[in-house]
């Protein structure tokens, strides 16, 4: 889809009469390639995710709330977006650290570069373990701990706005 020469996103930019774009090839649009990639990538499981969510909140609030006035708009805001919370929350959380130990998609579609333009820990870890003639696990592992202690701190995080949300 992205490919430089042949890719459909490139023949609809053409047909709106905007030039070729070098997704994969050009430092300044690699990472937001990945990133699209990911993002697109990652829509299904986080719909899934908010609609098991919506799920599990009552009609009976949703009546309530019609019975006291509120149109559409008020019960989104009012009722639908704060019981989303927790549910949103956690989708943003697991989110997070699945694009923190991203590897595959950026492998395949850039190999972190050009000029590591869209390297990351992950792909930095591996091209140190694997990538070169003579590995070098150790710092390697390093950079695979990092990757550890990011997805440490969002979690942590996550749970003291949860338990400030709980006091509250």
């Amino acid at each position: 889809m992205l490919n430089s020469d042949s890719g459909v996103v490139n023949a609809a930019l053409s047909w709106v009469g905007l030039g070729p774009v070098n997704w994969l090839t050009s430092p300044d649009w690699s990472l937001w390639s990945v990133t699209i990639a990911n993002i697109w990538i990652g829509i299904p499981f986080n719909l899934v995710v908010l609609y098991s969510g919506l799920q599990a909140i009552p009609s009976a609030v949703y009546e309530a709330a019609a019975l006291d006035g509120a149109g559409g708009w008020q019960r989104f805001w009012r009722v639908t977006f704060p019981l989303l919370r927790p549910v949103s929350a956690i989708t943003v959380l697991l989110g997070l650290v699945y694009t923190l130990k991203v590897f595959d998609i950026i492998w395949i579609m850039t190999k972190g570069g050009p000029s590591g333009s869209s390297g990351t820990f992950a792909t930095w870890s591996y091209r140190l373990g694997f990538g070169n003639l003579v590995p070098s696990f150790g710092p390697g592992a390093a950079v695979g701990n990092l990757l550890i202690l990011m997805a440490l701190a969002f979690g942590l995080v996550y749970i003291r706005v949860q338990r400030r949300q709980a006091a509250a």
